[in-house]
């Protein structure tokens, strides 16, 4: 089982414009022609930041009509927010706030012997990683730049570095990069 941070980025660093769009993302390729599909496949539970989640919300319909359904995931996933916010109908979501500690802990016995996800943001990756427990970054470069926006992974991590593990194209829009979190900073 690992904990890991998976997410698409621009070339110059960022998830998301500054208003958290994500619609640079969609004309580089289909999520069906890079690694999501067995990525998805061996996650066991969820973790996610509230603007990632009210994301999903705001484009629900859209969601649906990419995946057959407005929540795209049957695993239990951990909404940290420190707002009440609406729940999609049937999902398995649980709101928490607070140290990523614990529900590190609630999420890893979900998971059984499948991965956890950091799905976003990055400073809720970042907050994994301050308690030692993020031990993958997998990170979709995509070919564009975006100039500003919310950062991949907002934290200075130079000593030990990450370990580059591979690197994979997909399509003529992304480059895969998948790094190892050192013992050492877990």
């Amino acid at each position: 089982m690992k904990t890991q941070y998976y997410a698409a980025a621009s070339l110059d660093g960022f998830i998301a414009t500054e208003d958290d769009s994500l619609e640079w993302l969609f004309p580089l390729g289909s999520v069906e022609e890079t690694s999501y599909p067995a990525f998805i496949a061996e996650v066991g539970a969820v973790a996610m930041g509230s603007a990632t989640y009210e994301w999903m919300l705001r484009h629900a319909d859209e969601v649906a009509l990419e995946t057959g359904t407005a929540w795209p995931y049957t695993q239990p996933v951990w909404i940290f927010s420190s707002r009440e916010l609406q729940t999609f109908e049937g999902a398995n979501i649980h709101f928490v706030r607070g140290d990523v500690r614990p529900v590190h802990a609630e999420m890893m016995k979900a998971a059984g012997p499948r991965n956890i996800w950091i799905v976003g943001g990055g400073d809720l990756a970042g907050q994994f990683y301050d308690a030692g427990l993020l031990d993958e970054i997998i990170v979709q470069v995509g070919s564009v730049t975006l100039g500003k926006g919310k950062p991949l992974f907002p934290r200075r991590l130079v000593t030990p570095p990450l370990t580059l593990v591979s690197v994979r194209q997909f399509g003529s829009g992304f480059a895969e990069l998948r790094y190892q979190v050192p013992r050492s900073a877990r």
